[in-house]
């Protein structure tokens, strides 16, 4: 299955300047608890702003820059069709983890997302989530979180 997991804020932000615009222990709590044991895939521009592997996680890097070099646990591809040809042999889930251009590109694909909704709108931002990301898919849980966080939970119609 691929997931769509993000935090978002009113407007639908999620990065300034290249990071997050927020630090929210209770989401990345929620995040690191929900990703682990799974592969994440994400954009060079993510990968550069962790600058290590994910812990406990297949970490693929969609990217065509050379600069990249695989390292243990971290897999460099340079299309989506390789992507999903090796999801297609996880015997795990592939949560798509950013940032905006990886979100729009596996919109197709994506079966469920999980939205962690920020209570605020961050002045400035300039990521957000692709328009209408939401299309095609039902809320079916919510679960609130500390620090006045909510996630939600969306599958496809």
């Amino acid at each position: 299955m691929i997931i769509g997991i993000a935090a978002v804020d009113r407007k639908g932000a999620i990065g300034k300047g290249g990071k997050l615009p927020w630090h929210y222990s209770a989401d990345m709590k929620f995040f690191r608890e929900t990703t682990t044991g799974h592969a994440v895939v994400m954009g060079r521009k993510t990968w550069l702003t962790l600058g290590k592997p994910l812990k406990n996680r297949l970490n693929i890097v969609l990217s065509r820059d050379p600069s990249i070099e695989p390292q243990e646990s971290l897999l460099v591809l340079t299309d989506i069709d390789s992507v999903i040809s090796l999801n297609n042999s996880l015997a795990t889930d592939l949560f798509v983890i950013g940032g905006a251009q990886i979100y729009t590109a596996f919109l197709p694909h994506i079966d469920k997302w999980i939205i962690t909704e920020v209570p605020l709108t961050v002045s400035g931002a300039d990521t957000f989530m692709p328009e209408d990301y939401l299309k095609g898919f039902k809320a079916v849980d919510s679960k609130p979180l500390d620090e006045g966080l909510v996630v939600k939970f969306y599958e496809r119609r």
